[in-house]
């Protein structure tokens, strides 16, 4: 086993983290409060090759290993989750759904622009009556010749206003259950299609959230990927490496919350010396930075499996199920660190903490993980 990064790995890294810093800390706080989509900033993760990491560089992807995903993501969610999350949701849902199942049309048509940062993606799964049930879709595709007729409604949708491309899943025969869910590529501009509401959220509230509406929606037969009935495999394959993308999300957001706790703990006093030679103090932060580090190789482990082409199916499921249970006690201590001071916007850790709920709910709750993980093992 080799625990060290490689020269490549540590560059993205310092580019995520200076990034992060100059370009997504300034106003993270003014954009929570206001709900504003980070536009400027995602526009300029495309133009630096976040968006398109692991996509081949013949569609103007970065061609790099799943590893130096998860750094990146890491260090942009350290400051600010709702810009990772447009990103997670275009590598690793988007992207890398297209590039393994789409035609070659389709990927020169929607995969190089998506890659190379000219536009943004969205996932379409999510209905009012199918979240965890995914198997309960209620959206219709009808086909019509040369074209299918999409009438339905998604909910919780990333980047739901700011993508230009959906990949969008619907009942082609809703006798067949789920082995009659095809998947389907919209583009914003079709007629019927409709942005509906934004969600008023709890944290990642620069994320843009949406329902979307799909009256009559006219989508060409070439649109479609892979044969009628796919969808439901498509998209259980493509979530498996959205949780790793998640899963590195709720770690960036523990580690971010981490380092303003230790950088606190060092300069609060109280009774005349910093808190962090309090046992006390010191206790949370060793609990903190164990927690981070454990999450941290299921994570790097994950993404590994992926590289080397194996199934990452399990170790997905157990590095979201921890990540983001990691992410919650840490923010929460972080906060506790800080004592009244954390309870304010001011010192950012109370955004975390608010960042870190969704990473047990959203691409697959807790529950869900916990039966994948424990299918694997039973099997």
């Amino acid at each position: 086993m080799n625990f060290q990064l490689t020269e490549e790995q540590l560059a993205v890294r310092d580019a995520a983290r200076e990034f992060a810093q100059t370009e997504l800390l300034p106003g993270v706080i003014e954009r929570d409060s206001e709900a504003r989509f980070p536009k400027e900033q995602v526009k300029k993760m495309g133009e630096l090759g976040f968006m398109g990491m692991m996509v081949d560089p013949k569609y103007k992807g970065g061609g790099m290993d799943a590893i130096s995903y998860v750094i990146a993501m890491e260090e942009l969610s350290k400051i600010d989750a709702s810009a990772s999350v447009a990103m997670s949701v275009n590598n690793s849902l988007v992207c890398w759904g297209l590039e393994k199942y789409g035609t070659d049309a389709q990927k020169e048509k929607y995969l190089t622009r998506l890659a190379g940062g000219e536009v943004l993606g969205a996932f379409c799964l999510s209905e009012p009556e199918a979240g965890s049930d995914a198997t309960s879709q209620r959206t219709i595709a009808e086909k019509k010749e040369s074209h299918y007729l999409i009438n339905g409604v998604k909910n919780w949708i990333t980047n739901g206003s700011s993508a230009s491309i959906y990949l969008v899943f619907a009942q082609t025969d809703a006798q067949k259950a789920h082995k009659g869910i095809s998947v389907f590529i919209v583009e914003k501009d079709s007629e019927g299609f409709v942005v509906g509401r934004k969600e008023d959220k709890l944290g990642i509230r620069g994320s843009d959230t949406h329902s979307l509406i799909f009256n009559d929606v006219k989508v060409p037969v070439e649109n479609r990927i892979g044969d009628e009935g796919f969808g439901f495999t498509f998209a259980m394959e493509t979530l498996n490496g959205g949780r790793i993308g998640i899963a590195s999300q709720a770690l960036g957001i523990a580690a971010g919350a981490y380092e303003l706790a230790l950088a606190y703990s060092k300069e609060r006093k109280t009774f005349g010396k910093p808190i962090s030679q309090h046992q006390a103090i010191q206790f949370k932060l060793a609990d903190m930075a164990t927690q981070i580090e454990a999450a941290r190789l299921l994570v790097y482990k994950a993404a590994w499996l992926k590289d080397q082409g194996e199934d990452y199916t399990q170790a997905a499921a157990m590095a979201k199920v921890y990540a983001s249970e990691v992410a919650m006690n840490v923010t929460i201590e972080a906060i506790q660190v800080h004592g009244g001071y954390g309870y304010v916007k001011e010192y950012h850790v109370e955004r975390l903490m608010r960042d870190a709920k969704i990473t047990q709910i959203y691409e697959g709750t807790s529950e869900i993980q916990r039966i994948v993980i424990a299918r694997g093992i039973l099997r």
